[in-house]
């Protein structure tokens, strides 16, 4: 088994495997290329994010900076929409649905690390270059939600379809569908019901 096929399955890998290297710059470079555009450059926009997301859903936009890991381990569906300063460390598959709302300064976060500090700390081999080893949890954000500013969202997680998720929350357990959620560890408030609806709220 590879590295790659490791990580992906979340079982303990080396980081510093050279083709996780590569693919890892790679992305890091799209990233910069991405973030030194102009908003109006739609074209180029465009041909980078596809390139850094292969499976991105039609309609998707990201707008600059963005920070990621690999890209190809994420899949974006249909009509998202991410804030300035989203971040996607996506060592395991990070899926987000249709119709999903980033805030900024959000952040994925699919990578786990040992708890013990032997077992985190860096290795040295015989040739004298140095290694740790990582495992992760893929992440996965149901149709329909709204993410706010400032979410830290950690590997494991699946958060329902329809949910909000309130700003600074960091999510540490799954979320059900259509919940409002926040706090840090974030928790469930309540159900979000058609009472919800700005329609209501005499806001026209």
């Amino acid at each position: 088994m590879t590295e790659q096929e490791k990580m992906l399955k979340g079982l303990i890998y080396d980081p510093s495997d050279k083709i996780l290297a590569e693919k890892r710059v790679q992305a890091h470079d799209l990233c910069m290329d991405f973030n030194s555009l102009h908003e109006g450059q739609t074209e180029e926009r465009t041909a980078i994010l596809q390139q850094l997301f292969p499976h991105l859903g039609e309609g998707t936009d990201i707008l600059a900076p963005i920070h990621v890991d690999y890209g190809e381990f994420t899949t974006f569906g249909k009509r998202c929409f991410a804030n300035f300063n989203l971040t996607i460390l996506d060592t395991c598959p990070v899926t987000v649905g249709n119709d999903v709302f980033f805030g900024c300064n959000c952040s994925i976060l699919t990578p786990l690390h040992p708890l013990i500090a032997e077992e985190r700390n860096l290795k040295q081999r015989e040739d004298g270059s140095y290694y740790d080893l990582e495992y992760g949890a893929p992440i996965t954000i149901g149709d329909g939600c709204w993410i706010a500013s400032d979410v830290k969202i950690c590997g494991g997680v699946t958060i329902g379809e329809g949910c909000v998720i309130g700003a600074g929350s960091v999510v540490t357990r799954d979320i059900p569908a259509h919940s409002l959620a926040v706090g840090n560890p974030c928790r469930v408030i309540r159900q979000i019901t058609e009472n919800d609806s700005i329609y209501l709220k005499n806001l026209f």
